[in-house]
């Protein structure tokens, strides 16, 4: 899968499912501090990534991603395998 899809289908997940500003989510946000999501938020987050991609994730690898672009990083190279 193209890297820029994956990069606007997480984009758009993330404004839709937890209502943020677009302009908001770039690569370099943090999740926890920038976006203000919570340990809740991120099951939601994954269950919303193994819908829109139709991939199984570890949740406790989503502990390790700390901005969007680690979430971009990690759902490519899932897509990939």
């Amino acid at each position: 899968m193209d890297a820029e899809v994956v990069i606007e289908r997480i984009n758009a997940l993330l404004v839709e499912e937890f209502e943020l500003d677009p302009d908001d989510v770039r690569p370099e946000a943090s999740l926890r501090d920038d976006l203000e999501l919570d340990s809740l938020d991120a099951i939601d987050l994954v269950v919303a990534i193994e819908k829109e991609f139709g991939l199984r994730m570890d949740e406790k690898k989503l502990a390790f991603m700390k901005t969007v672009g680690d979430v971009h990083a990690h759902i490519r190279v899932l897509a990939a395998a």
